[in-house]
């Protein structure tokens, strides 16, 4: 478990009770079925829907020493259940259970990664708002560009996390198939109308085709979903990263009372939350990948997949919902300095704005190269005897030819980049 991790709901779907629980609910589905159709007498059938249940230590007991789950539970279900057991299991093999239930494992796990997305959402479409106009300097290579404000940088995360809350929405409905046909998808001893039922009844669509398994092409897309929505995390995080520096110091994430960012230096505020969020996204990456060379499996169907899956579907979700959750913890307390933001603005001693007195030159019949060479020298000369650009520009006979003192000095208003803010956040539906 990750530490300081504070969504147990996640933890508890992967637990062993929660994963035999699931499987004991698909082999009851596919009971009351056969119930429904007189195959189970009804006294048998209230039998084992009051005696099966989940015995952990019990399961565990016996598949060490028959080296196999579903077995195990098999047989832990025998003991409780009697020989009404004879019903369990009729028809089935063991991925038609395992699989299914996966499917409601990670059906469930989806749901709370929607909710941590929607939390995550609510909290940029608030700090977007509230900086809409709030001036910062866009930077390109991170190096200075032109105006923009911060609000506007956030309202680009919104906009992303409501895509992201759309491929989590898009992943659950990939995963939640089921499949009850049978060895080798077949159905020779259960007919697909049991299928159609079991699955109604858990809430799952109904694989249209399938071997001995669900096919990993859709736990791949899942996790590629995840992937996804990790690297959107860490777009955020590292962001925030490089406006902590000391140097540009323009927002920090939150550092409560009594927080302490190194054991040698006090003054440290470090981003380590942020951090933390860019080196766990890669792990998330990473399982994508492994959920991609799990879709390849030998004829009907082979158990290379299983072992991983154990591994990376877990872990994947429960990185994302704890990903999802700093993110949020980040973007709620974030620390916003507007101050620094303009300081930093006029770093460049005005450099940002030499579009504009490039375009107004062009206005005024200058060719756009000579336009271009005659701004592009007064800017190298302002970045490298740290003078005002607006200053070189004014005391240049080809510039003060074609544009007056008040045009030129209009040119340096950033109102001028603000101008169509409003309709960015219309067109994001920030309003």
């Amino acid at each position: 478990m990750i530490e300081r991790y504070t969504r147990p709901e996640m933890g508890r779907i992967w637990s062993d009770e929660a994963k035999f629980e699931a499987w004991v609910r698909v082999e009851l589905a596919v009971c009351e079925a056969y119930a429904r159709r007189g195959r189970i007498p009804q006294d048998a059938m209230a039998r084992i829907r009051s005696r099966a249940r989940v015995d952990v230590p019990r399961i565990r007991a016996i598949e060490a020493r028959v080296k196999h789950e579903m077995i195990a539970l098999l047989t832990s279900l025998e003991e409780q259940i009697g020989g009404d057991s004879r019903f369990v299991h009729i028809g089935l093999t063991s991925s038609d259970v395992w699989d299914t239930a996966l499917a409601l494992q990670l059906r469930d796990a989806v749901d709370l990664l929607v909710a941590g997305q929607e939390r995550l959402r609510a909290a940029l479409r608030t700090l977007a708002l509230g900086h809409r106009d709030t001036l910062i300097v866009g930077r390109t290579h991170g190096v200075h560009a032109e105006p923009t404000t911060f609000g506007l940088k956030v309202a680009l995360w919104f906009a992303e996390a409501d895509r992201n809350l759309e491929r989590l929405r898009r992943a659950r409905a990939t995963i939640a198939v089921g499949q009850i046909s049978g060895a080798v998808g077949t159905f020779a001893h259960v007919e697909p109308e049991i299928e159609e039922e079991v699955c109604a009844a858990l809430g799952l669509r109904t694989a249209t085709v399938s071997n001995q398994v669900i096919q990993r092409d859709r736990h791949a897309e899942y996790c590629a979903m995840l992937a996804i929505v990790a690297a959107s995390l860490e777009k955020i995080a590292l962001e925030i990263r490089g406006l902590q520096r000391t140097e540009v110091l323009e927002v920090e994430e939150p550092f409560g009372g009594g927080q302490k960012g190194s054991s040698a230096m006090p003054h440290k505020r470090n981003p380590e939350l942020a951090e933390r969020i860019c080196g766990l996204a890669r792990l998330v990456r990473t399982n994508a990948l492994a959920a991609l060379e799990n879709v390849a499996l030998w004829h009907e169907r082979d158990i290379s997949h299983s072992s991983v899956e154990r591994v990376i579907l877990p872990d994947s979700t429960i990185l994302v919902d704890y990903l999802l959750d700093r993110a949020a913890f980040v973007i709620e307390g974030l620390q916003v300095y507007p101050e620094r933001m303009a300081e930093n603005l006029e770093r460049s001693h005005g450099l940002i704005y030499s579009q504009r007195v490039l375009l107004k030159l062009t206005e005024r019949g200058v060719p756009r190269q000579a336009a271009y060479e005659i701004v592009q020298r007064h800017a190298m000369r302002a970045w490298k005897e740290r003078r005002s650009f607006l200053e070189l520009l004014s005391e240049d006979p080809a510039v003060t030819e074609k544009v007056s003192p008040e045009e030129l000095k209009v040119c340096f208003d950033p109102a001028w980049y603000l101008r169509h803010v409003e309709t960015i956040f219309r067109r994001v539906g920030l309003q």
